[in-house]
């Protein structure tokens, strides 16, 4: 007789140049955050922002018995927060999901309340330019 192989689904999520990487398996409905608890995550606007998908997927009976494990590097605060939030989103979208391989209610919840839960934002910082100090700013020219 054969062990049951646990199902494991393996997500990333990204924003500005955060990367945030999400391992779903079957367990007790841990979630750490580089290996601490995602309760104790700080500041508060953080840790409310990231365990938006959980409460979603809470409210649908879709979070019971699992555990996920999310490493990040990169970015800011927010930008790691908001690779949390895709990342943890999009895996619970695939853990969930029967033969399709997707949770189509789940999903189409997600979508509804934020598309960035399941789509990375592509936008990235401007290069700065030469003759100024940033990206948009120059030097200034007078010609009197």
């Amino acid at each position: 007789m054969a062990a049951k192989k646990s199902k494991v689904v393996n997500t990333s999520g990204k924003r500005k140049t955060a990367v945030a990487r999400a391992t779903v398996k079957s367990g007790k409905g841990r979630v750490r955050v580089n290996s601490h608890p995602i309760e104790i995550m700080s500041p508060d606007l953080a840790r409310r922002k990231a365990m938006e998908p959980l409460t979603i997927a809470e409210a649908m009976d879709r979070l019971a018995k699992v555990d996920i494990i999310i490493s990040t590097n990169g970015g800011g605060m927010m930008g790691q927060t908001d690779a949390i939030r895709t990342a943890i989103a999009r895996g619970l979208v695939h853990y969930n999901g029967g033969a399709k391989g997707i949770d189509e209610e789940l999903r189409d919840e997600y979508l509804r309340f934020d598309r960035s839960l399941l789509v990375n934002d592509p936008r990235r910082k401007e290069a700065k330019h030469q003759m100024g100090r940033g990206a948009r700013r120059k030097r200034q020219k007078s010609y009197r």
